[in-house]
């Protein structure tokens, strides 16, 4: 049986770490994409710039929580800066997987991001 060895995706440089404020989203080019850097003080995160309902500038949204699933007259906030709203329609995406949170059929591309001798890499 042949073993099957898979590519590693190339890294690109988008930011140095301090560049990107808590909260905050940076847009850049990378090899013809345009994706969100978004930084929540913890970690950050990579996204497709493009929403997929009318193709909107996605990342130019806000980040923010969502009501969870409760019982009737029950509302519950959360994921609080896991939540990427569409400036156009309000469609709210998971940042963490891309999914849209009310309907999980349509998905934005995210990609690894990594933080190396202070700088932001994302593989694509």
């Amino acid at each position: 049986m042949k073993e099957v060895l898979k590519k590693e995706k190339p890294k690109y440089e988008v930011a140095e770490v301090g560049e990107i404020e808590v909260g905050c989203c940076k847009i850049v080019t990378v090899n013809g994409r345009s994706i969100g850097i978004y930084n929540d003080g913890k970690k950050f995160y990579a996204i497709r710039n493009v929403c997929p309902h009318e193709q909107a500038e996605l990342c130019k949204g806000t980040f923010s929580g969502t009501t969870m699933p409760s019982k009737p007259h029950e509302y519950i906030y959360g994921m609080e800066g896991e939540v990427l709203l569409c400036p156009w329609h309000g469609w709210e995406f998971n940042i963490n997987n891309g999914e849209c949170i009310g309907d999980p059929k349509y998905k934005v591309k995210t990609y690894e991001v990594s933080v190396e001798n202070n700088r932001v890499m994302v593989q694509i």
